[in-house]
């Protein structure tokens, strides 16, 4: 059997180890506070359930977008600087500097371990809103990890649903999907990451897969939650694929 082990740190920030090696989505370690961005002050309601020191050293970064507190804060600036190697988007590369290293959509990276194992890594398009959000949200992109001769995990980043992540879909059936919940809002009625339909979308669009909602609690912008994803998932009948997870715990996914 295939298994992947998940460690919720809290909001996007996950410990993923699959295959031998240890990725970390969003980095975020910083306490509860306020931070004030050019179009919006986002605030932080729940520290982290483990520190950067519990969580360790990684292989990886995965950071989605580095322009935004929620997905990369201080203490997460802090950690990049420790990490060996940090995937972003081209844009945030440039401003991160370092060992940050810039993907745009569909372009392809590789991990090695010295015992001669491997990983690929594609960036996939992200949304982190409606059409003509780009402006003012910046670049984000996703993730998807392939294994060899094994499945495939799909990290959304901050993204609605929209014909980018269904062509996710149509070029990888991605066996588990960590998707970025919560139903974001902050300066109008509109959703900055997926609410319950789109989660819903998602997981018609990978038949296959288990749903990880990430990303849905601990900053007072959330509008949808647990509860929500979890009534609606029931409501379809594939509660079944739905596994949220216990921050700070790690939780043992058998992928097939």
């Amino acid at each position: 059997m295939n298994g992947i082990s998940i460690t919720l740190v809290g909001g996007p920030t996950a410990l993923v180890e699959i295959a031998g090696f240890r990725l970390l989505t969003d980095p975020t370690f910083d306490p509860p506070g306020e931070y004030r961005l050019p179009h919006a002050t986002l605030r932080k309601t729940e520290s982290p359930a483990l520190t950067a020191e519990q969580v360790g050293a990684v292989d990886a970064v995965l950071l989605s977008h580095d322009q935004h507190s929620d997905n990369l804060d201080k203490a997460g600036r802090a950690y990049l600087e420790r990490a060996p190697r940090v995937f972003t988007t081209r844009a945030g590369a440039q401003r991160l500097g370092g060992r940050a290293e810039g993907l745009a959509p569909w372009e392809r990276a590789e991990l090695a371990r010295p015992d001669g194992s491997r990983i690929a890594l594609t960036a996939t398009p992200a949304r982190h809103g409606p059409a003509g959000i780009e402006p003012l949200s910046g670049d984000v992109i996703g993730f998807v990890v392939e294994i060899a001769h094994g499945p495939s995990v799909y990290v959304t980043g901050d993204t609605v649903w929209y014909d980018g992540v269904a062509a996710v879909a149509r070029r990888f059936p991605a066996r588990l999907v960590l998707l970025f919940a919560g139903a974001a809002q902050t300066r109008g009625p509109f959703n900055l990451t997926m609410n319950t339909n789109d989660a819903v979308e998602t997981a018609h669009a990978f038949p296959e897969a288990t749903i990880v909602p990430v990303h849905y609690a601990g900053w007072a912008h959330f509008t949808q939650g647990r509860q929500e994803l979890q009534a609606a998932f029931r409501a379809l009948g594939i509660d079944s694929r739905l596994r949220l997870l216990d921050p700070g715990v790690p939780t043992r996914i058998e992928l097939g």
